[in-house]
This record gives structure tokens, sequence and C-alpha cells, in this order.
């Protein structure tokens, strides 16, 4: 962005655009960490969530088939508990999947894309606050 440069007069005037700029800088730069760890653990957990997920439905799918071939009894009662116990863990893992799963790891990625724009404008406000002062030193 072209800044109004042209209007600053005093050398303190830079030198005070640049303090307040080294903060917001900081302040990005830790916000950035920051949003790196969360996209990392996103990106762990979306993976574990889904391989955890498939196994779930593959027990599922076991657990059916066995209470097909069960007579009556307390094996099939074991059986349909265990299912039923599994279809729990499922949806408490899909409530997860909301949460911590791909969609959010996007949204983590573009917010840290996000903070790294804003830096990349904080810097080249810098600069031109910079090169402004050397004018103004000179």
């Amino acid at each position: 962005m072209n800044y109004s440069v042209n209007n600053l007069t005093q050398v303190s005037d830079c030198d005070a655009l640049l303090a307040w700029a080294a903060k917001e800088k900081a302040d990005l730069t830790y916000k950035k960490i920051s949003e790196e760890r969360l996209t990392t653990k996103f990106a762990e957990t979306s993976q574990e969530l889904e391989a955890v997920l498939q196994g779930v439905l593959a027990e599922m799918a076991a657990t059916d088939t066995i209470i097909s071939v069960l007579p009556e009894g307390p094996s099939k009662e074991d059986a349909l508990n265990k299912k039923t116990r599994l279809e729990y863990k499922k949806f408490l893992l899909e409530n997860r999947k909301e949460s911590y799963g791909v969609v959010a790891l996007l949204e983590k990625e573009m917010d840290l894309a996000r903070v790294n724009q804003e830096i990349a404008e904080v810097e080249a406000f810098m600069a031109a606050i910079d090169a402004k002062k050397q004018t103004l030193s000179a």
C-alpha cells in the first residue's frame, strides 16, 4: 500500500511510528507462533480422528455381522451392548471431527496465512517510514 509518508516532517514522528510498528510486529509474531502451533495440532488431530473413526466403523461392521449370526442369549446381549457403545463412540468422534477435523484445519491455515500477510504489511510500513526518516535525517 502507498502510505502518505510525504506528510511526515519530523524524525521524531518517524521514530514514534517505527516504535508503534515494531510493537505491532512483535504482537503479530507472537500470534503467528500460536497459529502455527494450533495448525500443527489440528493437522495431527484431524489425521488421528479420521484413523480412529475408520477403526470404529470397521469394528461396528464386524459387530453387526456377529449380531446377525448369534442366537438370542447373553452373548447376543453383550454384542448389542458393544454396538451401542461403538455407536456412541462414533457419535463423539464425528462431533470432535467438526471441531478438529479437516475443515477446522483449513480454517487455521487461513488464519495463519492472514497473520503472515499482516506481518508483511507491517514490514512494508516500517520500510516506508524508515526510508522517509533517512531523507529527513540527511
